[in-house]
């Protein structure tokens, strides 16, 4: 598939154009959310989930964050390391072989959803599933668009992706409100995730490579609205 980058559209119009992206298609489709800290993923990752499964798609959900990696790794280089926050939070190597390869158009369905619990920071094993040939599967995390999965030249993993666009002085502010934290950017984890994800848009350029470009810098707006 080519890349075809889109105008960027607000939230509502990117949930009908994906649909409409999507409905043609055959056979299993992979859909990556990408976006910074507190741009929205997940938020918007379920919506297009809930829009497309009342348009008759079979969904799959599944986050990045289930794949994480412990803390010894994480952390390696350091609690406040940008570099490390790029490079070392997750388990791309697994999350490839249980996820990613298996739900492709030519993989076996065969797939799991989970190697980690952030909460408890412990390893889990969660049962592994089949996906129908025809099913939706909706990616929400950081650095979707990481050069393994989306190179310079070739096709890209994902048949369509989505970067939410929002200023780092908003996301900041809305994880303070979601878990209590610091809004500031010079907080040291906030710095850590900001130094991070600067590597990342400088080294992958998400914006360049995604399908779709989506403005969630105002307020989020019920899947039913869109």
């Amino acid at each position: 598939m080519t890349t075809v980058v889109i105008d960027k559209v607000d939230r509502a119009g990117a949930l009908k154009t994906l649909r409409a992206r999507i409905r043609p298609r055959t056979g299993r489709i992979l859909v990556a959310i990408d976006g910074i800290d507190g741009s929205g993923k997940t938020t918007f990752a379920n919506d297009l989930g809930d829009l497309l499964t009342e348009s008759g798609f079979t969904v799959i959900r599944i986050t990045l964050d289930n794949y994480l990696n412990p803390t010894s790794i994480r952390y390696a280089q350091g609690r406040y390391s940008g570099k490390g926050y790029f490079e070392d939070s997750y388990d791309y190597d697994k999350f490839t072989d249980e996820v990613l390869e298996p739900l492709s158009q030519d993989g076996s369905g065969r797939y799991r959803t989970a190697a980690y619990d952030v909460s408890q920071e412990c390893e889990v094993c969660s049962p592994w599933r089949v996906a129908p040939d025809d099913a939706v599967v909706i990616v929400d995390g950081l650095f979707m668009h990481r050069k393994a999965w989306c190179p310079e030249s070739g096709r890209k993993l994902w048949d369509f992706s989505v970067w939410l666009d929002v200023p780092f002085t908003e996301g900041f502010r809305r994880l303070a409100e979601r878990d209590g934290g610091s809004p500031n950017l010079d907080d040291p984890v906030n710095e850590r995730h900001y130094q991070g994800q600067q590597l990342y848009l400088a080294n992958c350029q998400p914006e360049k490579h995604a399908d779709l470009v989506v403005d969630t810098s105002g307020p989020q707006v019920p899947a039913d609205e869109a």
